[in-house]
């Protein structure tokens, strides 16, 4: 039976990536992003709310988020959901999160402003 496991998010990071080696010697970035959704309600006042998500990157994406994101920064994530268990205090405890496979800085640089623009009068033209 076929099965898809794909997530695909645009938010602002919550704070910078933090980056750690497994023992095995394997990279991994971990950071949070928001991802805010608006709504007018009944009442016609409009609404947000802010999903937090956390998301891990491995080898090369992991040091590319490490080396370009930062706190506040725009980014596409498409990646996996993947849930990791672990024991607190004698009782088992979920963690739900994405496993980045593609990243794509979203954020507008500060010089990004048209390079030129170019106003011509129109030209007399003979038919």
């Amino acid at each position: 039976m076929p099965a898809l496991n794909r997530v695909q998010l645009i938010g602002n990071l919550g704070k910078d990536p933090e980056s750690k080696f497994t023992p095995t010697g394997k990279k991994v970035a971990h950071f949070s992003i928001a991802v805010n959704n608006r709504w007018k309600g009944k009442d016609g006042e409009s609404k947000e709310y802010t999903e937090w998500v956390n998301v891990e990157a491995w080898g090369r994406l992991g040091e590319i988020c490490q080396q370009y994101l930062k706190k506040g920064s725009l980014v596409y994530i498409e990646g996996r959901l993947k849930t990791d268990k672990y024991e607190d205090k004698g009782e088992t405890k979920y963690f739900t999160k994405v496993v980045a496979l593609t990243m794509q800085m979203l954020d507008r640089k500060p010089s990004e402003e048209p390079v030129m623009t170019v106003e011509e009068e129109a030209a007399d033209y003979e038919a």
